[in-house]
């Protein structure tokens, strides 16, 4: 079968800088995967320490022993046999598939932490996996099985015997055997031993590579929500002279809510207030610079998490070449991304209330100034956005139903060597799912303000605003007569996307006048 390999035009990932979520996502398709020569003598030098520490008969976890509570009875003798004896007992895993680009990030993630030089693993280990990222291949990884402690054990334990040529694995989107998808990529199944084994799972990179890609996304529709609340002021003739003034949230005091009204101002430069509004608009507008104020500065916590995590060796043991030191402990407890993808999904149902609120005001017109009930091009002939917005709210309710916080949910497991879990994997997977969700939202509240229009609301006035609204119509048709709007949505929100995707956004445009 054809080799599937990477484009040389693209930029390789250098994997003697730290990562960044740029990394992940590039991750998802074929990719260059770069050792320097300071990886290498890195890893080199690791493995090189581990045979001396072996040779030494120091006892090293997962090399001379068993594993979890069974570690004070000794291994099995034989290289591939440990090696054996590490995936075997793990293949425990249920539910559903993960994500294809969840399971290529985070075992991007897997590589970085290898080539760091501190876990003892051999050379093949680290090229093998960095050969998979220039082709299309996929691990098939289970989602439920890992409680996020002593690493991703039960996934990345699938992952690595997909590597191997056992289980299933997807090439070019296809879903086979793990063999057959390592023949057709051109690759060459992995050799490994116990310790290349047990460093291979042992670290909580698919919890680091969920809570990542999660973060990425829940950051673009924050800043979706920031230019529809825009939108949505402009379109309905509020005066944002007063609740994004800059003294007021400088008096409120906190920096997200002082730069979330920056943006907020310049989105709205020119804009005209109409006359008619109450002197107090609802707090779904009103309160949206100390909402997503504090979103942002929740987001800017999670920023800190993510970064030290993709700079974050995680093993056990973490061997020290130089001092000569083999140090058993819990690098591999995923903590630090539990809590944060547990505050991921308070964001994101926050957010996820914000916008549908913001919808319901829109399609009401007891308070959307006079418009049609649900935007309807005729009402009672025609419903406007009244199955949209149904679907709106059973999004939102689905975020908030998952929005349980799971970093505190800890169960005693392994004989009570796992005693205090984090869960920290389900919770990073969980802000995945929810972050999709929470687009497709604003995708929905996009499309009601671009009915908005056809259905008699005034044109925007702010330059920036027209701009957007001139691009959403071009790429959402007005309901009239009714239609399904599935598409919609996801066209609509594939467009925030774009819009919001600067780093300096919004940069006010000069754009025609908006067809109805």
């Amino acid at each position: 079968m054809t080799t599937h390999t990477v484009s040389a035009v693209a930029a390789p990932i250098d994997l003697a800088r730290p990562l960044r979520v740029s990394d992940l996502r590039r991750a998802a398709t074929e990719v260059t995967v770069e050792l320097t020569a300071e990886v290498r003598d890195r890893v080199r030098r690791s493995r090189e320490h581990l045979r001396e520490v072996l040779g030494d008969d120091r006892q090293v976890y997962g090399a001379t022993t068993g594993f979890g509570a069974l570690v004070g009875f000794a291994g099995r003798d034989d290289d591939a046999d440990q090696c054996d004896n590490t995936l075997a007992h793990l293949g425990a895993g249920q539910g559903p598939d993960i994500d294809p680009a969840v399971v290529r990030a985070a075992l991007l993630v897997r590589v970085w932490s290898l080539g760091q030089g501190a876990s003892g693993v051999s050379p093949r280990v680290v090229e093998g996996l960095a050969a998979m990222f220039g082709t299309t291949f996929v691990p098939a990884m289970p989602r439920l099985g890992s409680v996020g402690a002593s690493g991703d054990l039960i996934p990345l334990a699938y992952a690595t015997q997909s590597l191997r040529g056992r289980g299933w694995a997807y090439l070019d989107g296809d879903r086979m055997s793990a063999a057959e998808a390592l023949a057709g990529a051109g690759l060459t199944p992995l050799l490994l031993d116990g310790r290349d084994a047990l460093a291979l799972v042992n670290g909580t990179s698919l919890t680091t590579a969920a809570t990542a890609l999660a973060l990425d996304d829940v950051r673009r529709a924050h800043r979706a929500a920031q230019l529809l609340s825009c939108l949505l002021v402009d379109v309905l003739g509020c005066d944002p002279g007063q609740f994004l003034h800059p003294r007021l949230l400088a008096a409120y005091g906190h920096p997200g809510a002082v730069d979330v009204g920056a943006r907020m101002r310049r989105c709205l430069t020119g804009a005209v207030p109409s006359s008619g509004r109450p002197l107090q608009e609802a707090y779904s507008i009103r309160c949206t610079p100390q909402l997503l104020g504090a979103a942002e500065d929740a987001l800017r916590y999670v920023d800190g998490v993510v970064e030290s995590d993709l700079r974050s060796v995680s093993d056990n043991p973490v061997f020290v070449p130089d001092e000569d030191l083999v140090l058993h402990g819990g690098n591999f407890f995923g903590q630090p991304a539990a809590f944060a993808a547990d505050l991921l999904a308070t964001v994101a149902a926050q957010l996820g209330n914000l916008v549908e609120r913001q919808l319901d005001l829109l399609v009401d017109p007891a308070r959307n100034g006079g418009l049609p009930p649900m935007l309807a091009a005729g009402p009672g002939r025609q419903h406007g956005l009244q199955g949209a917005q149904l679907a709106s709210t059973a999004m939102v309710a689905e975020i908030r139903r998952q929005a349980t916080p799971a970093g505190m949910q800890s169960l005693p497991t392994n004989l009570h060597n796992q005693d205090v879990v984090p869960f920290g994997t389900q919770a990073a997977l969980r802000a995945v799912d929810q972050a999709r969700l929470l687009r497709l939202i604003c995708g929905t509240l996009a499309v009601g303000l671009r009915q908005a229009i056809h259905v008699g609301a005034r044109t925007p006035t702010a330059p920036a605003c027209v701009a957007a609204l001139q691009r959403l119509a071009e790429t959402v048709p007005a309901i009239d007569p009714d239609r399904p709007l599935d598409d919609d949505v996801r066209r609509a929100a594939d467009l925030l996307d774009l819009l919001t995707g600067a780093p300096h956004w919004p940069a006010p445009t000069a754009a025609a006048g908006i067809d109805g």
